[in-house]
């Protein structure tokens, strides 16, 4: 039975993950579920940077055991990286098993504005639903309000649906 799990390494109630849940449900037509993280991404991190290097978390997810058609996205606090970016708000594996989402970037208080944890909460279930969209095929949309929107900027995260565009979601029945 095919399944997602958010693997919660973050310090975000699990029952408000679970919220974010249903809307992944909505949208992949999988069951969802929210687990505590035993992984550690100590390994992944660059001390001349002072983040962590998603593409080496990603590399340990993928590694994690998963069932035929179930997917990880790990949620965590920390800052992270690509070599060739300054930052990223997460990575996936295209049209694999696994899939990371920071909330660091995602947090009003890191651009020195009051704290908001609703819309903080917004701009995650956001990013969840586009990383998880990668793992199903889906590449970056050109549509405004696409969730598969690139986001290079937390506004431009902010200006996003949480629900991939008419030709995202064909797309997504298509990968099923």
């Amino acid at each position: 039975m095919p399944a997602i799990h958010i693997l919660n390494g973050s310090i975000i109630e699990s029952e408000k993950l679970g919220r974010l849940a249903r809307t992944v449900e909505n949208v992949f037509g999988v069951a969802t579920n929210v687990v505590q993280s035993t992984i550690s991404i100590d390994r992944a991190f660059d001390q001349s940077r002072g983040q962590y290097n998603s593409t080496a978390i990603l590399a340990i997810l993928v590694n994690q055991p998963v069932r035929q058609n179930e997917k990880n996205i790990l949620v965590v606090d920390e800052d992270l990286y690509i070599p060739v970016l300054t930052f990223v708000f997460g990575e996936a594996q295209l049209n694999g098993v696994a899939a990371i989402v920071s909330t660091h970037r995602l947090q009003n208080q890191f651009y020195g504005l009051p704290h908001d944890d609703t819309l903080m909460m917004d701009r995650l279930q956001k990013e969840i639903v586009h990383e998880l969209g990668h793992t199903f095929g889906l590449y970056h949309c050109r549509q405004f309000e696409c969730v598969m929107r690139s986001s290079t900027y937390v506004e431009e995260i902010d200006l996003k649906k949480a629900e991939p565009c008419h030709t995202c979601s064909a797309l997504l029945k298509q990968a099923a």
